[in-house]
């Protein structure tokens, strides 16, 4: 692309390209790049030369890891293509590029067919109800089976309609019918670019193609009542007329067509490019985004809004924030102010990104995708507007954490930087965060799976030089007492000069659950001096941090303060404040004291056919199923689970239901622990302190 030539709205597509890890979208973008001209080399993700994944931990990992942009070009048409990780523990990525997209190309394995990952993508198309096209990829593999995969594709919708079928399979492939021309593409071996010659349709193809032409016909005509009229009167809907009833079908969801190729190859890529411009709205077409009181329309002209949809660091550049323009139009230089914090920024050297590299331009135009470096106030899911106007978008609903580790730096520079690095990865990454937990001691690492973790912490030593080691969370527990006691504390000391003396009685009794601490003064007749009392108080509240069984905190009991006596001249607040402390030790063991464990309420939602394995593993791990809720295939579970329980309880979940089930996770509340985990507790306790 010449830097700086301008696309507006009209000549703009955005286009989320989905599927499961490994069916081809990385090579499908690469080669529709390539084919267009956008690119001048055709790079491979085998020899890590890919366009749009080229950061380390992917080459590492061999799979997409993050959301990045690209584009192609056709007819003077600029298609921005959002390749995104296929594996779940990158979800995050994938609906940030559903939001700011306004249609998909779902990539579906001509060997492997519909997968967890379709499946999950194509929720979230139907969610945000975006126009889809099927594209096949692989053709040219062994085992590729084009008639299988579209029986799975019909599973997955009923309005699946081939515009193409292949000619050969595996090896043998070599070309496509396009069923609007009614022609057959045959690929020139060894061709750079895709080329073809047009030719008529192989005679052993003729019957099955006059099969989907019907279909394809009355599909069309369905969607409009002259086109029925024309159809019904033994006419033919013209190529024309058909692209134009297909575009208008798939803006209502009614259809989404079918295509196939070999990207590798180039094979199917002019086609599919022709169709993405012709088949897939620009984003006027798109309809309006809602703003508050505000129906924003891509028209250069309306108020601007921005929304940043990715935030990525590289080192010697800074932060590059990616944000798609719903409304408005923006130069070189403007400045515009961020709604969420109303601070103002400049939009310094603005870019069109592709892949790794930045193209630089004068004017975006409304409906467009764009990057800039360094602003120094913004963040992913701010908006950016025109100084004076806040218009906030709605922001991308980013999913909850799966699984949580406990992380510690292996040195102790790497554990000072701690604080400093963590907040940075999530700003890059919303679905990673990390915090430290004083109750336990802990940071606390949370994310979407082992593998994103392990992907985090891998950038975070290549970009930070910050190394960690993980653990298991510790548990949160906590301690009661069951019933009601009473006794001393006495705090005598005397070792030449001033003395110090405190002496109370305290009866303890139990309060409900949650209720907290509650102090209650009954000295009568000033055997303790008003003055000493809170400290009695302060005493017990200081000693009960720390219980009787294991340590942990105990709650949720009265402490009274009955009795007691004092020294005119060696009491004083400490002295009372330590004989607080004393009788709580005294008092607390003879309260019939037990071990609170934290229980989670665990929402399991499942395709029906592995409720009876997720209840019994609920059940193993000491889970109370509370309900089930079924709807349309898919029943959610509810139970209350033991947090102690619950570690890594997403890989499981995943390995259970082949990647079909997800469960949400509400703190509950605090239940008694039964015998055999107060033991495990307390001689885990024990051994901490003896380390």
């Amino acid at each position: 692309m010449v830097s700086g030539k301008e696309y507006t709205t009209d000549r703009i597509r955005n286009i989320a390209v989905l599927g499961h890890g490994g069916s081809g979208k990385t090579s499908l973008i690469e080669a529709l790049c390539f084919v267009s001209g956008t690119s001048n080399r055709h790079g491979n993700v085998n020899n890590g030369t890919a366009l749009t994944m080229h950061t380390p931990e992917e080459h590492a990992h061999e799979i997409s890891i993050q959301m990045t942009p690209a584009y192609a070009e056709h007819t003077g048409v600029k298609v921005n293509l959002l390749d995104t990780p296929g594996y779940l523990d990158f979800t995050g990525e994938a609906l940030s590029a559903v939001r700011v997209a306004d249609a998909a190309i779902i990539v579906v394995s001509a060997t492997s067919g519909i997968e967890v990952g379709t499946e999950r993508v194509w929720e979230y198309c139907e969610a945000r109800g975006i126009p889809r096209i099927f594209f096949v990829s692989m053709m040219n593999k062994e085992h590729a089976d084009f008639d299988g995969v579209f029986q799975q594709i019909k599973k997955l919708s009923e309005s699946a309609l081939p515009v193409e079928i292949p000619i050969g399979e595996g090896p043998a492939f070599e070309g496509i019918i396009n069923l609007f021309s009614e022609k057959a593409h045959i690929y020139r071996q060894g061709a750079v670019k895709g080329e073809y010659d047009e030719a008529d349709i192989p005679a052993e193809l003729k019957d099955k193609e006059a099969q989907w032409e019907t279909e394809l016909q009355e599909t069309l005509a369905t969607t409009d009542e002259d086109l029925l009229e024309t159809y019904l009167e033994g006419g033919k809907i013209s190529r024309e007329e058909a692209i134009d009833a297909m575009a208008r079908g798939m803006a209502r969801n009614d259809v989404f067509p079918v295509f196939c190729g070999a990207a590798p190859l180039t094979y199917g890529m002019k086609a599919l490019l022709s169709k993405l411009v012709e088949l897939c709205p620009n984003p006027a077409e798109a309809g309006a985004e809602v703003a508050g009181d505000h129906d924003l329309i891509a028209d250069d002209n309306g108020p601007l809004a921005a929304l940043v949809f990715k935030t990525a660091a590289e080192p010697h550049i800074g932060e590059l924030s990616y944000f798609r323009i719903f409304s408005g139009k923006v130069a070189n230089g403007a400045e515009v102010l961020n709604s969420s914090n109303g601070r103002v920024e400049k939009l310094n050297h603005l870019s069109i990104p592709m892949g790794k590299e930045r193209h630089e331009v004068s004017v975006l135009h409304a409906g467009d995708i764009g990057v800039v470096a360094k602003l120094k106030h913004t963040h992913t899911n701010d908006t950016l507007n025109n100084k004076g106007k806040k218009i906030a978008v709605e922001k991308i609903g980013f999913p909850s954490a799966d699984i949580a580790v406990a992380i510690k730096g292996v040195t102790q520079h790497d554990e000072d930087k701690l604080g400093e690095v963590l907040p940075k990865l999530h700003e890059e990454d919303p679905t990673f965060s990390a915090a430290f937990n004083g109750e336990i001691h802990q940071t606390i690492a949370r994310g979407m799976g082992e593998l994103h973790l392990d992907v985090q912490f891998e950038r975070m030593e290549r970009k930070y030089g910050v190394k960690v080691e993980t653990e298991q969370p510790k548990i949160a527990y906590r301690e009661t007492i069951t019933k009601q006691a009473e006794g001393q504390g006495r705090h005598r000391k005397q070792s030449g000069g001033r003395g110090q003396f405190g002496d109370c009685k305290i009866r303890m009794s139990p309060r409900p659950r949650g209720a907290g601490y509650e102090f209650v003064n009954s000295v009568k007749g000033g055997v303790i001096p008003t003055k000493y009392v809170p400290s009695v108080d302060r005493g017990i509240r200081e000693a009960s941090v720390n219980g009787v069984l294991a340590n942990y905190p105990l709650v949720d009991f009265t402490a009274e303060c009955y009795d007691g006596s004092y020294h005119s001249v060696d009491s004083s607040d400490i002295a009372f404040k330590l004989a607080g402390s004393l009788a709580f030790r005294n008092v607390a063991e003879k309260c019939g004291p037990v071990l609170l464990e934290p229980v989670i309420e665990v929402l399991v939602t499942t395709p029906d056919k592995y409720v009876g394995d997720i209840m019994g593993d609920l059940t193993s791990r000491r889970g109370k199923v509370q309900g089930m809720d079924p709807s349309s295939g898919r029943t959610t579970v509810r139970a209350m689970v033991p947090e102690a329980e619950l570690y890594k309880y997403a890989a499981t979940l995943r390995s259970i239901t082949q990647g079909r089930g997800h469960h949400i996770r509400n703190f509950a509340g605090y239940e008694p622990a039964p015998h055999e985990v107060i033991e495990k507790v307390r001689a885990e306790r024990a051994a901490e302190r003896s380390g």
